[in-house]
């Protein structure tokens, strides 16, 4: 498989959504005319969310058989489900509840209500996500991974200077400390994020020009996460203008 990275930069994060939303369901057709289910991982967080809330408006949705598509999430912050500060329950919010698919497809990480202890919790998505395992690895391989980045560059909850991010023997870990609240979470680690057929990127702003350009001109793993981010297939980057402002225009593959 070839890899592509590609940064495609609109006006405003409206078009950003839109863009991301037209794409996915054009991706999503044709994976769905090759195989027979879909895995995609979500993400949290404010573009995300606007991200799925244009997949949700989109009248492509009538035409998915949503009973071959299943949804995973990268990372999860471990609170009681009906926490507002749960990635799930957002994603349930913009998108999950709005359209045709099996409870069953669904597949949140833990929660506190489900395990007291952290280490268990990570266990046992890890184990769920074995269940669905395929191409000789203990997951299935995400057709595509939706991620978000923070300003200090960081990827799901894989953050700079964290040993999380270096981790390459397991597939969930727990995430004790984070530098951003609720301290405890779970995280995909990097290995099984760069396993995705194809990874996309959704980012916008000003305080996250910094974090793009880091990462596309090639910054240490340790210290910028996202730069070690590469789908099997293509990495893409949806960019608004504000966070693309302080890229050379040279590394930009594809651009509009």
């Amino acid at each position: 498989m070839t890899n592509e990275r590609r940064v495609l930069v609109h006006d405003t994060i409206d078009a950003l959504a839109w863009s991301a939303a037209a794409r996915f369901y054009t991706k999503l057709t044709d994976i769905l005319d090759d195989q027979d289910i879909a895995h995609i991982s979500l993400t949290g967080g404010t573009v995300g969310t606007r991200v799925l809330q244009s997949i949700a408006s989109s009248p492509s949705k009538a035409g998915v058989d949503w009973t071959r598509v299943h949804f995973w999430w990268s990372d999860e912050r471990f609170v009681p489900r009906a926490s507002e500060e749960r990635n799930e329950g957002q994603a349930r919010a913009a998108l999950l509840d709005l359209i045709e698919v099996p409870e069953e497809n669904i597949h949140p990480m833990p929660s506190t209500d489900d395990y007291d202890d952290l280490d268990a919790a990570a266990e046992a998505y890890a184990a769920e996500l074995a269940e669905h395992s395929w191409e000789d690895l203990p997951y299935p391989p995400f057709d595509i991974t939706f991620l978000g980045v923070g300003p200090d560059g960081h990827i799901a909850s894989l953050f700079p200077d964290k040993s999380g991010v270096l981790v390459r023997d397991r597939v969930v870990i727990p995430v004790r400390n984070s530098p951003k609240p609720p301290p405890e979470r779970l995280s995909l680690t990097l290995p099984v994020i760069n396993a995705s057929k194809r990874v996309w990127m959704v980012l916008a702003g000003p305080d996250k020009a910094s974090a793009l350009g880091l990462a596309l001109a090639g910054a240490e793993l340790a210290e910028v996460p996202v730069a070690g981010v590469k789908g099997r297939k293509r990495t893409v980057f949806f960019v608004d203008r504000d966070a693309a402002r302080d890229v050379p225009e040279n590394l930009f593959l594809s651009a509009y």
